[in-house]
């Protein structure tokens, strides 16, 4: 696929207690905010979040199968959460090339995830390098 400025790539899900257990046993991120509502509910968040992780990566996905696609990594990244991703939110991010050097495999893209109801939960920008295979 030839990849141009402007481009752009979305890619939802929808964040389950079930994913945020997942992420927890593969890092071990069990902070009170994701499991422990009473302990949530006398906080600002006033009820479950997910890692913020969970939001990054759906990032990587969207990275390496979608925009710019196979063999895509991140070199760089600056993430801003604006707002929670409460569990069972569904979540929707999109990408756009912003900077491409098509002889360097590499280039720059933004990025903003929302929720269901249109509000911003990350915003930011990165680098990334196509990994092409030699012939």
């Amino acid at each position: 696929m030839e990849i141009s400025v402007g481009q752009s790539a979305s890619r939802s899900m929808v964040v389950t207690a079930e994913i945020v257990g997942q992420y927890a046993e593969l890092t071990g991120d069990r902070n009170p905010l994701h499991f422990d509502e009473e302990f949530t509910s006398r906080t600002r968040f006033k009820r479950l979040i997910s890692q913020g992780g969970i939001a990054v990566g759906l990032l990587h996905a969207l990275v390496a199968m979608d925009l710019p696609g196979a063999g895509t990594v991140f070199t760089e990244q600056h993430w801003v959460f604006p707002a929670p991703v409460y569990v069972g939110d569904t979540i929707t991010a999109t990408g756009t090339i912003t900077e491409w050097i098509e002889e360097r495999h590499r280039g720059s893209m933004d990025f903003v995830i929302v929720n269901q109801d249109g509000v911003e939960v990350l915003t930011g920008s990165t680098v990334v390098y196509q990994a092409v295979p030699r012939d």
